[in-house]
């Protein structure tokens, strides 16, 4: 893993805490990775404090990623036919899906990870359903796509959560998987036994949680079968949610209930649970899901990029219900055009402006509640006890870079405002993982040879 031991003090001028922005804070960071300490209003630094050069913030987690679409970003902006939707978008993203093995795997993934490190994410989720060999079968070793992902987040120096897919059908109606499908094949047997299988090799940085591709492409069966095996499992399960009009009619069709209903009904939802997309919703199921506990991802540029629709932000804001966002597709791999296309999205539709503020609660920044909800959602996501600039939590932050275009001249304190709604800029000065530099002014020591490797793999891939 390239990087640099940090000090064992930071000193830094403003940063984002619990509740907003701190002045004179004061970190310490433990030999096991974690925040030791996090003291806010300490006059100057200690001796021996390294002074940063900039505001600071916590690392992002990316809640949901498919690693293996950075391959094919880019690769289908036209359109050859009468119409083009995320339906006809899936049947070219197959192609890629069945040409690529675990050592392409890992160059594109490494490629994706640094770059996510320089948008300000130090923590991903895959959403990881590419299990099987080309053919269909069985690798020698099950997991050896996982653990390509596993290497790949170890060459970039980013934490990371895999998420094993149970996928056993193509639709509601099937009785299992198309063939451009193969690869995918899972049961919930085989889900579970991965997750275990992967946290019990004790990587660095590498933990795993559970994940249901969708309701159709799991029957209710199986759904069930997954939650009673994960019954005294403590990760996270993600699960692909209402994302399009066409998966809740056809879930309507096939059991009398829409997508996010549907779990509801079943009693399926808790803490762990985290709805990605959930881009179609009533206010009964915003509700149902605010008092299950569980989170919501959502994917702002992919959904665009897909022609998704958009969620009901004020709604899951008002709800009170945990937020966190994903790179998904990987159309985009920073956080602040996440959030930037999220609010903006919502002014278009509404015709107004600053639509995630809520002054009423003394939020007058659209940035600000984003980010805080965004950050109070992650641990839940990524299978971490905690997360931020607060004792316990690992210790990943980023260093605002105060010469960016986007922020000279602004006041720190409306840092945030400007990193999400004043683009382009490159903001990050330095990144930190697991107290660690994987960035430093901006550089990535691997870089280079990450990329070579990342150009060739797509050669081969054709």
């Amino acid at each position: 893993m390239p990087s640099d031991a940090t000090p064992a003090l930071l000193w830094a001028p403003l940063a984002w805490l619990p509740g907003g922005w701190r002045e004179r804070v004061l970190l310490r960071a433990g030999a096991d990775g974690r925040w030791a300490e996090v003291t806010a209003d300490v006059a100057t630094a200690p001796e021996g404090a390294r002074v940063l050069a900039g505001p600071l913030l916590p690392g992002v987690v990316d809640a949901h990623s498919h690693a293996f679409q950075r391959a094919f970003a880019g690769a289908a902006e036209r359109r050859d036919a009468a119409s083009d939707d995320f339906w006809s978008w899936r049947e070219r993203m197959y192609a890629v899906a069945l040409r690529i093995g675990p050592e392409q795997l890992r160059a594109v993934a490494a490629q994706l990870y640094v770059e996510l490190l320089r948008g300000g994410y130090t923590h991903v989720c895959e959403f990881h359903y590419l299990r099987r060999d080309r053919d269909g079968a069985d690798f020698a070793d099950p997991l050896a796509m996982s653990w390509a992902l596993a290497d790949a987040a170890a060459d970039a120096g980013i934490g990371l959560t895999i998420l094993p897919v149970l996928y056993e059908r193509a639709g509601f109606a099937a009785d299992g998987l198309r063939d451009d499908q193969r690869r995918f094949r899972s049961s919930p047997s085989e889900t579970v036994d991965a997750a275990q299988r992967i946290r019990a090799a004790a990587r660095p940085l590498v933990d795993a949680g559970l994940a249901i591709h969708s309701l159709r492409a799991a029957s209710a069966a199986s759904i069930a079968a997954l939650a009673t095996l994960a019954e005294g499992f403590s990760g996270p399960i993600h699960i692909h949610v209402a994302e399009q009009t066409g998966e809740v009619e056809e879930c309507v069709g096939a059991t009398g209930a829409r997508p996010i209903e549907w779990l509801v009904r079943e009693g399926r939802l808790d803490a762990r649970w985290q709805l990605v997309h959930a881009t179609h919703s009533t206010a009964q199921e915003i509700a149902a899901v605010a008092a299950s506990g569980a989170g919501i991802v959502l994917c702002p540029t992919t959904e665009a990029n897909l022609g998704d629709g958009l969620a009901d932000l004020p709604g899951w804001l008002g709800a009170g219900v945990p937020l966190t966002i994903g790179s998904d597709s990987q159309a985009t791999r920073d956080w602040c055009e996440e959030l930037r296309l999220l609010e903006y999205g919502q002014r278009l539709s509404r015709r107004q402006r600053n639509v995630a503020a809520a002054p009423e609660l003394g939020i007058a920044s659209s940035a600000e509640r984003l980010v805080s909800c965004m950050l109070a959602g992650s641990a839940a996501a990524a299978g971490e006890a905690t997360w931020g600039l607060v004792a316990g939590a690992r210790a990943d932050a980023l260093v605002v870079d105060r010469r960016a275009d986007a922020l000279l001249g602004v006041a720190p304190e409306r840092s945030l405002d400007a990193l999400v709604f004043s683009s382009p800029t490159a903001p990050w000065r330095d990144v930190m993982v697991a107290g660690r530099w994987v960035l430093r002014d901006g550089v990535h020591p691997a870089a280079a040879a990450i990329g070579e490797r990342f150009a060739a793999a797509l050669g081969e891939l054709g």
